[in-house]
């Protein structure tokens, strides 16, 4: 006992040293009530199952229309009887990157020679009178007129009905176009499109039938007619033309130099295979030239 020891040494206790001791004490109490109060914690991790789901397996789409097919031959001729070569053909597959050989036999249901099974009979492709009708029972057979023989689109056409309504509505309005623009052209313009279509003969013309005859042209040849109409050269064309017809300009024998009709000046020449009046046309357009067909115009006016 510390305290007996003090008393019977006759020591006193120094405050200090006893304050620290009963610091200690109250410390080291405190920390066995901890130690007991400790309690132990287990943490338990739940284990999550994620059920898997498999995804669906997307399976290419046939594309593929099973319907009657009618071909029919390219061209005006239509024989009787035309034999499409049905064997000894070849198309490239391109996923596989190399040519296939083709065969048609009723018996095999592919045309590829290469899937074939057992005997290969060999059968004819035939049109009569230039058509052949295709039952959309012989898929075969259409398969391969539609999709891989090499002379598709060359020798013969599938009919599509949707397709050559759309050709002839764009024929259609392209008529409409050239037809309206023929309507609303001046007479000068008119004459410079019918002398590309009729020659010199439009000079003797009256403004009523050059105007005729401009719908005329525009309504059978409607996509020239237009690809004319919206040629800045056709006129440039004609004023040379016209002014050739009137005497103001010359043009050689030979159709190579352009001069003046009244002192024989030469203005230009024309380059090798080039047509006189478009190379005149072109050359309207340089320096030179627009002040020529300024002098010309104001002739002509006169």
């Amino acid at each position: 006992n510390k305290h007996n020891y003090f008393k019977e040494s006759g020591l006193r206790p120094r405050p200090f040293i006893f304050i620290n001791f009963i610091i200690y004490y109250i410390m080291a109490k405190k920390q066995k009530t901890k130690e007991k109060e400790v309690v132990e914690e287990t943490y338990f991790e739940e284990e999550v199952m994620v059920e898997e789901k498999e995804l669906p397996i997307e399976t290419p789409k046939n594309t593929w229309e099973i319907k009657d097919r009618t071909y029919f031959l390219r061209g005006r001729k239509k024989p009787i009887s035309y034999a499409l070569k049905s064997t000894g053909v070849y198309f490239f597959d391109e996923e596989k990157g190399y040519e296939r050989e083709l065969k048609y036999c009723q018996n095999q249901q592919t045309a590829f020679v290469d899937e074939m099974k057992g005997d290969q009979r060999l059968s004819h492709i035939v049109f009569r009178n230039g058509v052949l009708h295709v039952p959309r029972q012989q898929t075969v057979l259409q398969k391969l007129l539609s999709l891989y023989h090499p002379h598709r689109d060359t020798i013969y056409l599938e009919w599509r009905p949707v397709k050559k309504a759309e050709d002839d509505m764009e024929i259609l309005e392209m008529e409409a176009d050239a037809m309206l623009a023929a309507r609303n052209m001046d007479i000068d313009m008119a004459e410079a499109i019918m002398r590309v279509e009729s020659g010199s003969s439009v000079t003797d013309m009256s403004s009523k039938e050059l105007k005729r005859d401009l719908l005329i042209f525009a309504k059978k040849q409607p996509k020239l007619f237009l690809e004319l109409a919206d040629d800045e050269n056709v006129t440039l064309r004609n004023f040379g033309i016209k002014a050739t017809e009137m005497g103001i300009l010359t043009l050689s024998s030979d159709q190579r130099t352009f001069k003046w009709a009244s002192n024989d000046r030469k203005l230009m020449n024309v380059p090798f295979d080039e047509h006189p009046y478009s190379a005149l046309a072109q050359w309207f357009k340089t320096d030179e030239g627009m002040e020529i067909y300024s002098n010309i115009e104001k002739r002509l006016n006169q």
